[in-house]
């Protein structure tokens, strides 16, 4: 049988402590693929987004032990969607696994990702929480509303817990690497660039090692970029609060006459019409800015190191 390629591409961000840990685990489940399916090749490249501990020296310590690790080292921490991008824009595989390094994707379903594939019924295999155990409450909340809201703003369905652990053939690699838009919101391109998907149910998982940098400021920021990035509805709420204010103004109006208060009625008009706008006017800005960031052309990301240059360097 022809040689097959498996790219797993792992962003990593102060992973010092997990990255011993994935290593065993993710060689220990390709091996056992590999002796299953022998005409399967496997490479492993990491996503070094900034890191400030010692993630980036772990990587060049398995890139020089073993051939099959590779690495791209950004200049700076770009965020893991620019690491995603990158991952897939330079892996070599046939089939590109994108997954985290705290094992909270866990690897041992790849197999089973390769199964669905492989079959020819699916273009993709990826993972759904069906749980949020050990996760705050309230965290649980706005992401089941988030869910919600972007689901009937949105053309673009996003199913409700799916994860960024994918497998992926080259075909929908090669269409999610033609949207190269700046501003990345990747489980709604997922869902955008189509293809046949097939969602392995599980529980939420704990990082095996480690503290995870995300909060729920930072979570609360994604879920407007996803928004701002899959839907111009924000931009429909101008009409619609046109509307309320004009009747509001009149009941209002109603209101001072009855109570024979002007003063009344005119402040509570201003108020209720300059925060209509000032709310109108943001959004239109979001929107604005982002078509800013889009005709700058900036890169996505830069790579401030890989293997090759490591090792070139030390010869």
């Amino acid at each position: 049988m022809e040689k097959e390629l498996i790219s797993l591409i792992v962003p990593c961000y102060n992973e010092e402590e997990v990255l011993p840990l994935f290593r065993d685990e993710i060689l220990r489940v390709t091996g056992k693929m590999k002796s299953r399916f022998p005409h399967l090749e496997f490479e492993f490249l990491f996503i070094n987004d900034g890191s400030r501990d010692r993630t980036l020296d772990i990587l060049r310590e398995y890139s020089l032990a073993d051939s099959r690790f590779r690495y791209i080292s950004f200049s700076r921490n770009f965020g893991k969607e620019a690491g995603m991008f990158a991952g897939l824009e330079n892996c070599k595989g046939d089939y590109a696994v994108i997954l985290d390094a705290d094992l909270q994707h866990p690897p041992k379903l790849i197999p089973q990702m390769y199964e669905y594939v492989r079959s020819g019924e699916f273009d993709c295999a990826g993972t759904r929480r069906v749980s949020r155990k050990g996760e705050p409450k309230l965290l649980s909340f706005f992401s089941e509303s988030f869910y919600k809201v972007i689901n009937k703003i949105s053309q673009t369905y996003i199913i409700n817990g799916a994860q960024d652990f994918r497998f992926m053939t080259r075909q929908m690699v090669d269409a999610i690497l033609s949207m190269r838009e700046y501003s990345r919101f990747s489980k709604g391109i997922f869902s955008w660039v189509g293809f046949r998907t097939k969602f392995i149910e599980i529980e939420n998982t704990e990082r095996a090692a480690g503290k995870t940098t995300w909060n729920f400021w930072k979570l609360l920021k994604y879920s407007f970029e996803g928004i701002f990035a899959f839907s111009t509805f924000p931009l429909s709420l101008a009409v619609i609060f046109a509307v309320i204010s004009f009747i509001a103004a009149i009941v209002l109006l109603i209101f001072a006459i009855i109570k024979t208060s002007e003063m009344l009625g005119i402040m509570c008009l201003i108020c209720f019409i300059g925060g209509i706008q000032l709310f109108c006017l943001g959004t239109l800005g979001q929107y604005i800015a982002k078509a800013y960031l889009e005709v700058k052309k900036r890169p996505i990301y830069i790579i401030g190191e890989t293997e090759e240059i490591y090792k070139k360097r030390k010869e």
